[in-house]
């Protein structure tokens, strides 16, 4: 069983990381085998290995292609969105319930912690995304939405910190009330904004 008669190998690769995410979501990074991933895609073990170099490799290369993008894509939609307005829009879906491939991402976490060879895509994979959300924080302040005081990478870390931890925290494990919850959202959003003095201290003179 090799490449699918008829399936070029753009498609055969998008095969693999659907069935990758899948498979890893469920099993886990340690309870899978390359196989399984062949298996559900309908490719051999060659087939995969000409796309992937290693099981650690196809991990993070599924969670890029899978792994959860909400801000990514609600910005995408609405460019002239408030970054506090997208901030609470991103925040009040945290809690819900994700398809299977949105939980990837603990599975990524947990096999870093235990697999350096994981580890190293996987700092490069939170980098990444540590460095847009900090890019994103200094258009905020730059606009005035955000206090200028604040550092764009510490606002960036406590983001993914919520956002990770959010798949950790499922809602079978515990729910929270949806107004409850984006009142306090809008709060917390409400503190990042300038205040009358650093407001002051950034006006012309």
């Amino acid at each position: 069983m090799g490449r699918i008669a008829g399936v070029t190998a753009a498609e055969t690769r998008v095969r693999l990381l659907q069935a990758a995410a899948e498979v890893f979501a469920e099993r886990g990074y340690e309870g899978t085998r390359v196989a399984d991933i062949a298996a559900a895609a309908g490719v051999s073990n060659g087939a995969l290995y000409a796309h992937f170099g290693s099981k650690a490799e196809l991990m993070v290369a599924a969670l890029r292609a899978h792994g959860p993008r909400l801000m990514a894509d609600l910005f995408a939609a609405d460019p002239d969105r408030s970054i506090a307005e997208l901030l609470v829009a991103v925040g009040r879906r945290l809690p819900r319930r994700r398809e299977a491939c949105g939980y990837l991402i603990v599975e990524a976490l947990v096999a870093a912690r235990r697999d350096e060879e994981v580890a190293q895509p996987m700092r490069d994979y939170v980098g990444e995304r540590a460095d847009w959300l900090a890019g994103l924080v200094g258009v905020g302040e730059s606009s005035g939405e955000l206090d200028p005081a604040l550092s764009p990478d510490a606002l960036a870390h406590f983001c993914l910190l919520i956002a990770m931890g959010s798949a950790l925290i499922s809602p079978d494990l515990h729910a929270v009330n949806d107004e409850e919850w984006t009142a306090l959202l809008t709060r917390v959003v409400a503190a990042l904004a300038p205040t009358e003095t650093t407001a002051q201290r950034g006006a012309p003179q």
